[in-house]
């Protein structure tokens, strides 16, 4: 028997595709909630993610993984005349309804709140958009490289002047929002347990995106005064800036200004406060380049580790950028359970990232694989209250595949 755990007893039906509701699932099922994933008979696009440039490229289905694990899945023709069965029992089982089909396709598959909710007037119902459910947008299709990182102005905020706008890590965003639609769906629950009634609850990833972006929005709002895109060679505040060491380690500085005088010191060179061309806030204005060129010049001369220890002795944040495989192997990822084991996807897929929620006290459930396409109809299906002769019945109508052809579409998860 299971530990018991904060979710325990709590079904969740995933039906949502990619990342960012299936990750809300995910949280949901790291502490305890038992979750349904249910897709085409062919399987969802992102079993195929780590083959669709510029994502790595591997063998291992590790974007489906790290979206679907703890979860059992369940193969479902939605067009199919009879999905409607296994939909209804599916919403009278569960507490949580995950959903992301464009609401255009949900009206014809009678997958709307309202076709939902009269089967289950408990149910939280989790609906994820690209733009939001009204508006002259609200029917685009959106991916968080859209969404949430151009619409929002994301993607405009973050390049240096006279750069074009970079491409962000794909499923960043997703991954921000899956975390919201997790926030929504427990706000959800801790409603029904004051009042006992369902929810319809929703987020997009434009909200998601703009909410991340929102101290700069916040400021379009109020008319201030912006200073311009980020210029390293001419920045708004050289001590909030990227330098590079000798051994060719870019790191960002945040030294707020009452931390500057310390930073100084411990670079041994207090002279600078006493430099005529930055001795006011006026001149300190126009010779901005000057502080920052001779900045360049001093934090060139020694490697990472000197300055690690320089800043760390005054207690000034910085960070030194790092790229995927230096981040795997920082020790404070396995120290905080960053990175747990993943349990049965395979020699090379043996560890996986947790949710970036913790509980003390609390025990998360141990990773396990994603599961193969339809690999738990069966199980799941009698479970519901179907005989074998229904499942029988169901697979002949095409409403869920026959067994041999989850076994050649089987991509995603481990046998």
């Amino acid at each position: 028997m299971e530990e018991e755990n904060i979710f325990s007893g709590l079904k969740v039906v995933d039906l949502a595709s990619f990342i960012a509701g299936p990750g809300a699932a995910t949280i949901l099922s790291d502490f305890g909630a038992e979750v349904i994933k249910v897709e085409p008979p062919e399987g969802e696009l992102w079993r195929k993610g780590q083959k669709i440039p510029p994502q790595p490229h591997s063998e291992e289905p590790y974007p489906f993984q790290l979206s679907n694990r703890n979860k059992r899945g369940v193969a479902l023709n939605l067009k199919s005349a009879n999905a409607q069965q296994v939909l209804q029992r599916l919403a009278e089982w569960a507490d949580v309804f995950i959903v992301n089909t464009p609401h255009s396709a949900r009206k014809k598959l009678k997958l709307e709140y309202d076709d939902v909710a009269q089967w289950n007037p408990r149910l939280i119902y989790a609906d994820l958009t690209g733009f939001g459910e009204k508006g002259p947008d609200s029917t685009l299709p959106g991916f968080d490289l859209t969404a949430f990182w151009a619409r929002s102005g994301l993607l405009f905020m973050t390049r240096d002047a006279e750069e074009p706008p970079t491409w962000p890590v794909a499923g960043s965003g997703d991954n921000a929002t899956a975390v919201c639609i997790y926030a929504a769906i427990a706000t959800a629950l801790y409603r029904r347990e004051r009042t006992g009634k369902g929810s319809y609850v929703t987020t997009s990833l434009l909200a998601a995106g703009v909410w991340s972006a929102s101290v700069f929005v916040q400021a379009a709002l109020c008319g201030a005064s912006f200073y311009g895109l980020h210029d390293r060679t001419h920045p708004a505040n050289a001590a909030l800036n990227t330098y590079r060491s000798s051994d060719g380690t870019w790191f960002v500085l945040v030294a707020t200004p009452d931390k500057v005088p310390a930073v100084l010191k411990a670079m041994g060179r207090e002279d600078i406060m006493t430099d005529p061309r930055f001795s006011d806030p006026a001149k300190l204005a126009q010779n901005r380049p000057q502080l920052t060129a001779m900045l360049d010049q001093i934090f060139g001369s020694q490697p990472m580790s000197h300055w690690y220890d320089v800043f760390n002795g005054v207690h000034v944040p910085f960070g030194a950028v790092r790229g995927p495989q230096e981040v795997v192997d920082d020790p404070q990822l396995r120290a905080n359970d960053i990175v747990v084991p993943l349990e049965g996807a395979g020699e090379k897929l043996t560890s996986t990232i947790s949710s970036p929620i913790q509980v003390h006290g609390i025990t998360k459930v141990p990773a396990k694989r994603a599961p193969g396409i339809g690999e738990h109809n069966d199980e799941v299906l009698k479970e519901l209250g179907f005989t074998s002769d229904d499942i029988a019945g169901l697979r002949a109508s095409g409403t869920i595949p026959h067994v041999s052809n989850l076994e050649s579409a089987a991509t995603g998860g481990g046998r």
